[in-house]
């Protein structure tokens, strides 16, 4: 006997766990053919993340999400960088105004 994978989407899956928490866990879990430690597991998930935690999570690495992170973190250090040297250079040009305006002004 060969075990069918059935992939739900979010909305199923929430629609499911509303139901077992009306039907009770035992009875809910037999009638839609799960089990209660898949329940659990996609209730925490719920309460954690609403609908987003109940994505199906196959053949998606980690690497992926910590490379999408580091990719942002470079961009946030350019921004930065950048931000950084234009004060610097609007300090420099303040200096040398009010710098050349003094000495003019004495």
């Amino acid at each position: 006997m060969v075990k069918q994978i059935h992939k739900r989407t979010p909305h199923e899956k929430e629609r499911i766990i509303l139901d077992i928490q009306n039907l009770g866990v035992t009875a809910g879990c037999r009638k839609h053919g799960i089990s209660r430690v898949l329940y659990y597991d996609w209730l925490n998930r719920y309460q954690a993340s609403g609908l987003e935690g109940l994505e199906d999570r196959r053949g998606k690495s980690v690497d992926a999400r910590i490379r999408q992170l580091e990719k942002e973190n470079r961009l946030l250090k350019e921004l930065l960088a950048e931000k950084e040297l234009e004060s610097k250079l609007k300090d420099e040009l303040l200096k040398k105004k009010f710098g050349q305006q003094t000495r003019n002004g004495k």
